[in-house]
């Protein structure tokens, strides 16, 4: 069993940036890949980036564009997720999960965290 809390979420400006963090209880963590997902109102949840154990990272192409970077910090039982350059269109919960297999499809995970707001004003 994992649990998942997210933090670091909040309200900021057009082009600023957060610093998500996912934090995991339990000593298997780095036994896990995670992801980051987000939902907006009205959108299905959709898939922003993943972390394998090994450190091997994926993102969502069209919209991260380079502005976000997962990582993971194993001896702290902590996946982050940096956000730069952000614009209103970010606006979302973000979920971080785990799972055995880092896909990018919700499906895939087995553990949910409850989610941190993140909204980005124009």
């Amino acid at each position: 069993q994992v649990q998942l809390v997210e933090s670091g979420g909040g309200l900021v400006q057009a082009g600023g940036s957060l610093r998500l963090s996912c934090a995991a209880s339990g000593r298997t963590f780095n036994m896990y890949d995670v992801g980051w997902f987000r939902q907006a109102p009205g959108k299905e949840r959709e898939f922003v980036a993943a972390i394998s154990r090994s450190s091997i990272s994926t993102y969502a192409l069209d919209f991260v564009k380079g502005r976000f970077t997962i990582s993971r910090d194993n001896a702290k039982n902590t996946v982050y997720l940096q956000m730069n350059s952000l614009n209103p269109e970010d606006t979302a919960v973000y979920y971080c999960a785990a799972g055995t297999d880092a896909q990018s499809t919700p499906g895939a995970y087995d553990y949910w965290g409850q989610g941190t707001q993140v909204t980005v004003s124009s």
